[in-house]
């Protein structure tokens, strides 16, 4: 591919593995909003605010750069899935034998035999109109169909010659508790990057990442943490420090009860989400690596 990408043994264990399973409609697929993760509030309580009591917990993963500090406790959306449950990852070729596009919906329909309506086809909707909406200010994005573009994606952000590793949040431990308390059980290492590009799993047959970069500052942080249950995370964090071109309507926004522009805005990342770090400024020993 010219450039060292810097994936170890395990990463392309695991695309080998998931190629061997494609059956060339892609696998199951999750129901679940694959919406991308895009406040001053400090969440240091033994249970999780008033307000969020009826909130998805799903959307609890937000929080201030204020927040890390060791020995702060904030309540975690950690989502956990089942691999064998996920949708299969396409090679290049599979990928772009089938049209990605929201006017061909009824076609892709038909195509993975789904009803109009359902809660896929719902999904599929979402996503082909997700990857399709204008950038916002400052913002590069592009979904990513197959392994092959996601890292075409990068090396096109990085340069053409540049190297580069893929960092995630790990679960130490594994249960079946999705939402508890958490506690910062050590300080927060910074990842330095001063490029980032941050890859997120969409909802749809087959494996599909929106990967974007922002112009904007933004910082990467490796956060320890144990939960209520005793559940420890290596956790993968990144945090935007410039929210101005942001909707008046994000999420994020209701969720830690600021405006655009008054705070910045971190968010956990879950285990199958991706970002993308220089390997020349990324520490071998922070993170796991995929």
């Amino acid at each position: 591919m010219g450039a060292e990408y810097g994936f170890n043994f395990k990463f392309l264990l695991l695309y080998l593995l998931l190629v061997m399973c494609v059956d060339g409609k892609g696998g199951a697929m999750d129901d679940s909003h694959g919406e991308e993760m895009h406040g001053e509030h400090v969440h240091t309580h033994d249970h999780p605010p008033s307000h969020m009591d009826h909130m998805d917990h799903s959307l609890l993963v937000f929080f201030t750069m204020n927040d890390l500090k060791v020995g702060g406790t904030m309540p975690i959306y950690f989502p956990k899935k089942d691999p064998s449950r996920s949708p299969r990852l396409l090679p290049r070729e599979d990928a772009n034998s089938i049209p990605f596009s929201y006017e061909k919906l009824p076609y892709l329909l038909q195509f993975f035999s789904f009803s109009n309506g359902s809660p896929q086809a719902r999904a599929m909707e979402n996503t082909l109109r997700e990857c399709e909406t204008k950038p916002i200010k400052g913002e590069v994005k592009f979904c990513a169909t197959s392994l092959e573009s996601m890292l075409d994606f990068v090396r096109g952000v990085f340069g053409l010659e540049s190297q580069f590793k893929a960092v995630s949040t790990t679960y130490l431990t594994q249960s079946g508790v999705l939402f508890q308390n958490y506690t910062i059980r050590a300080a927060p290492r910074e990842v330095p990057a001063p490029k980032m590009v941050a890859c997120h799993t969409m909802p749809y047959p087959y494996a599909v990442f929106y990967c974007h970069r922002q112009e904007t500052e933004n910082k990467v942080f490796v956060v320890s943490l144990i939960g209520d249950n005793g559940d420890t995370v290596e956790a993968l964090a990144v945090c935007h420090l410039d929210t101005s071109q942001w909707g008046r309507n994000h999420v994020s926004f209701k969720v830690l009860g600021i405006e655009p522009g008054s705070s910045n805005v971190c968010h956990f990342f879950p285990e199958d989400n991706l970002v993308y770090v220089p390997v020349q400024t990324a520490s071998n020993n922070l993170i796991n690596v995929m």
